[in-house]
């Protein structure tokens, strides 16, 4: 018996309700479905409590024409036999370790699979922790459409959060669309565990040298909506996003959790990555669309500038907004004294 079906069999009962609650049923099975190949890439680090009802989850998805990128981060406890015990076992022929040794973090391991996928694949993120819904895949390919246009898109959508245990939390904030850029410099709404990109937007994403303190999600998020990139929201749930305390990134289910969280972190360490992300994208000025490079160099001189001309920044840029109006007028808050 491998460690892959010890672990499955320690799951139990457990693991086979995650894909069954609150499932989403993918779209009919057509030919964007049925043909395009998806590169699920996966960064494991310390993960083995959850990890195997999370494989699980992806042999389970309505559209089977995937490949597992793996790599693992450092770990120490038994993620990495599990792993292997997967790729011999259920995962058979359709497993692909990356190999690059020592801890880079969650944003240069996740850039680094990127790297290595296949250049006519769509792309989807996927945590360690969670479990895919079985229309999960399906529903993103026939969102994305045609993977053969050139044009960037960006995937993401609702999550089920849930406990440890799998026991229902709530569901995330509703998400009918995504807010364009500039907008996505203040938020980040495309969660990780849901995104996939087509080809042409994984293709930006990988040649790009994403910043410091930033996550691969919010990244790319950003850099396919300044390209002039399409944004595409799902309403429906498709992954049990479990909240336990070794998240990397949480996700709280209320505006008021949101708003306690945002006061507690204060002004200065969100102004920070701010900053970061306009510097960063500044430099790759040469791929933005016209209105993002208008507006990051008119952000870059409010920036270095007085409050009056950071006033004159928002008015020029209506649609720097956050979710809610109380998160926005904290946002502007922020802009004007950070």
């Amino acid at each position: 018996m491998t460690l892959f079906d010890v672990r499955l069999r320690e799951a139990g009962t457990r693991s086979q309700v995650a894909v069954s609650l609150g499932t989403v049923a993918g779209p009919p099975a057509g030919a964007i479905a049925v043909q395009t190949p998806v590169a699920i890439l996966l960064s494991t680090y310390n993960g083995e409590a959850y990890l195997a009802e999370q494989l699980e989850s992806f042999l389970a998805q309505t559209h089977g024409g995937w490949i597992l990128f793996w790599r693992d981060d450092g770990s120490t406890d038994a993620t990495v036999r599990l792993m292997q015990a997967f790729a011999d076992g259920p995962g058979t022929g359709r497993c692909r370790r990356i190999d690059q040794d020592g801890h880079l973090g969650i944003t240069a391991s996740f850039l680094c699979l990127l790297r290595r996928a296949p250049a006519d694949h769509v792309v989807a993120f996927a945590d360690q922790d969670d479990v895919w819904l079985p229309g999960k895949l399906a529903r993103g390919l026939r969102a994305l459409g045609d993977p053969g246009i050139r044009h960037p898109a960006l995937y993401c959508a609702r999550q089920r959060l849930v406990d440890g245990s799998l026991r229902t939390i709530g569901l995330s904030p509703p998400l009918d669309r995504l807010p364009p850029f500039p907008a996505s410099l203040t938020q980040n709404i495309a969660t990780g565990c849901t995104v996939m990109l087509n080809p042409a937007a994984a293709k930006v994403v990988a040649a790009s040298t994403p910043p410091g303190g930033t996550l691969h999600d919010w990244w790319s998020y950003l850099l396919v909506g300044a390209v002039g990139g399409r944004l595409i929201a799902d309403p429906e749930a498709v992954v049990l996003y479990r909240q336990h305390r070794g998240n990397a990134v949480g996700a709280p289910n209320s505006v008021l959790r949101r708003g306690v969280m945002a006061l507690r972190r204060g002004p200065d360490s969100f102004m920070v990555l701010f900053r970061t992300h306009v510097a960063e994208l500044a430099a790759h000025a040469d791929i933005l669309s016209p209105p993002a490079r208008d507006a990051i160099a008119l952000l870059q001189t409010s920036l270095s500038g007085n409050r009056l001309a950071r006033l004159r920044a928002m008015r020029r840029l209506p649609r720097l907004t956050r979710r809610t109006r109380l998160e926005t007028l904290l946002f502007r808050l922020w802009f004007l004294i950070g």
